[in-house]
């Protein structure tokens, strides 16, 4: 089928009927993506209404490439916790990238566990963010954080942080979570990683 002009894979069940969760679609940009991206089904358009790339604006061919095309005019925000003891001192690494702009955040935050560290990463994060009008995109390996602030979770831990963290969320226009492989040789996501655990050896400032 075909998202914002962009050729994509849809994923469909055993009928040939696309495979929702909360009338979204997953989808791929193309077969070796390894994060989930979920779109509303009214989204889809024939395959035939892709756009061929050939024929997209110059402007357009001038952008770096990503795994995710339409991530090219977003802010891209890749967040890392790490705590030594589970609880023990922690610390939060942040990477904000915007066209040629960059920002590194590294934090200590005290004694925390390893989840409330990936949750104030993202806290941290959003704090950073001034205009609310652009796209977002977050990107976490933590899969205890995206399922906590995007799915009807009821942890007995850690709700007060999480609410927050949605209430801050539903502010921006839009915004997304999504799931990167740890330690999978992305390059953002181990800046991420380095900037959290350097806060630890750092200690608090």
């Amino acid at each position: 089928m075909s998202f914002k002009g962009n050729k994509v894979w849809v994923a469909h069940d055993s009928k040939n009927s696309l495979l929702l969760k909360k009338d979204r679609a997953l989808i791929k940009y193309n077969l070796n993506q390894d994060y989930d991206y979920w779109v509303h089904e009214n989204a889809l358009k024939p395959e035939d209404q892709a756009v061929p790339a050939g024929q997209k604006k110059k402007k357009e061919q001038t952008l770096s490439p990503e795994q995710d095309p339409d991530v090219r005019h977003c802010i891209r925000i890749y967040t890392d916790g790490a705590s030594s003891g589970n609880p023990g001192p922690s610390g939060i690494g942040v990477l904000l990238v915007y066209k040629d702009n960059r920002k590194e955040i590294s934090e200590c935050i005290g004694t925390a566990t390893n989840n409330i560290a990936e949750l104030a990463a993202i806290r941290r994060a959003l704090s950073c963010l001034k205009r609310k009008d652009l796209p977002i995109r977050i990107y976490t390996d933590s899969a205890y954080a995206v399922g906590l602030l995007t799915q009807k979770w009821h942890p007995r831990t850690n709700q007060g942080l999480a609410n927050e963290i949605k209430a801050i969320l539903s502010t921006f226009d839009d915004i997304a979570l999504i799931k990167v492989k740890g330690h999978a040789g992305i390059k953002e996501n181990e800046v991420a990683d380095f900037l959290a655990t350097s806060a630890i050896k750092k200690g608090p400032s």
